[in-house]
């Protein structure tokens, strides 16, 4: 086929939804057309707050054949691999380090896809030719793609060498044939398994009760109750979260059925609340915050009932969010993930390499003395 030409776009808006989300798949929430749409239409991401869309796509013709998330940044929040050192240094150099340009989902360090082709498309030449992009904008310091998935990590090292490489851990759950809960029980050791049932039972002694909604179950109060709490999350920590409550009701009117609400109730009300997105194989646990102040909660609204949730309906992988050793005693093990860092100039990037060279080792000592402490009895 010929040479795809690369158009940036100002909105999601202005790619037909049903063409970009051919492309996605069935199993990542966070790249779908109304996702990123919501995100610009509640205001998360735009002029105001620093996002500026400008989504690469490929066309041949009149055809959509790939698309890349893409945003021009003026400063690094909302991103989770950090980079303000760099820019400090930077700066303190004397050069200017944003705008820079930014391959991920805004506020969400979820392991997915990124670059979107069409089957028939060469995917080293599509990098090459959306690579020109952030090459020739003498504006940008660099490039960053986060949250990549390995083979697209690869591949992108394939097609641009000179690409910076940087590590870090995440905790995942995956399904190794346990059946049900009590089957992931059974592989844990004895102290630990007494341990989770504990947690759970003290739930419970406290007088509270979970359940699960989906999709058309959640209703519009059930929305707003949890944002109620999500946003109780920020505020205990004096600080604003980067969603609103509009973001969160065009999810629900949007796309329901990528949706898991997970409510903690006490005397009938829901207190607490975590809220997921689904694909068809995976769960992606992501908001969550609580009016009340009790023992084990957090642990059965954001972790069991996600794994309870998983085992239920055939879902392999939960993604239970960023951070958290603690999760490692609950069976969440540790994955390496890389970023991918294009630096335009050659002294900043040699300084960039250096760090992250040195930083790596670091990381894979940790994850191991992670993969050490997970508690599932050896075979």
């Amino acid at each position: 086929m010929s040479q795809p030409r690369v158009v940036p776009v100002e909105s999601i808006a202005c790619v037909p939804k049903a063409a970009w989300n051919a492309l996605v798949g069935d199993d990542y929430p966070f790249l779908r057309h109304e996702f990123l749409l919501a995100l610009e239409e509640s205001g998360a991401v735009g002029s105001d707050t620093g996002w500026l869309p400008r989504h690469q796509t490929l066309w041949c013709g009149e055809r959509l054949v790939g698309a890349l998330p893409y945003y021009l940044k003026g400063h690094s929040y909302g991103e989770y691999v950090f980079d303000w050192g760099w820019a400090d240094a930077w700066e303190r150099a004397g050069g200017d380090y944003y705008p820079k340009g930014l391959s991920a989902i805004p506020f969400t360090p979820v392991p997915g896809p990124r670059l979107l082709l069409a089957d028939e498309l060469d995917p080293v030449a599509a990098r090459r030719a959306i690579a020109m992009t952030w090459e020739t904008d003498a504006r940008l310091s660099s490039w960053h793609l986060l949250f990549a998935e390995d083979d697209e990590v690869a591949a992108w090292r394939e097609a641009r060498p000179e690409l910076v490489a940087r590590h870090g851990v995440q905790f995942q759950w995956r399904d190794q044939g346990f059946g049900d809960f009590e089957g992931y029980l059974a592989a844990m050791t004895s102290r630990r398994r007494k341990e989770v049932r504990r947690e759970r039972r003290r739930v419970g002694e406290q007088g509270i009760v979970l359940r699960r909604l989906t999709g058309g179950e959640i209703g519009v109060d059930d929305m707003t109750h949890f944002f109620g709490c999500y946003r109780i999350t920020y505020l205990e920590r004096g600080q604003h979260g980067y969603l609103d409550e509009a973001f969160f009701q065009r999810l629900l009117a949007e796309m329901p059925d990528s949706l898991v609400l997970i409510q903690a109730l006490a005397e009938g009300r829901p207190v607490a609340a975590a809220l997921c997105l689904q694909g068809a194989r995976s769960l992606y646990g992501r908001y969550w915050g609580s009016e009340v102040m009790a023992d084990c909660l957090h642990f059965e609204t954001c972790y069991y009932q996600g794994i309870e949730h998983c085992l239920e309906h055939g879902l392999t992988l939960f993604d239970p969010g960023t951070q958290g050793e603690h999760k490692v005693a609950r069976g969440f093990a540790p994955r390496r993930l890389t970023s991918l860092h294009h630096i335009a100039d050659p002294r900043l990037r040699d300084a960039v390499a250096r760090f992250c060279r040195e930083e790596s080792a670091g990381v894979g000592a940790y994850a191991m003395g992670a993969l050490r402490g997970l508690p599932f009895r050896s075979s």
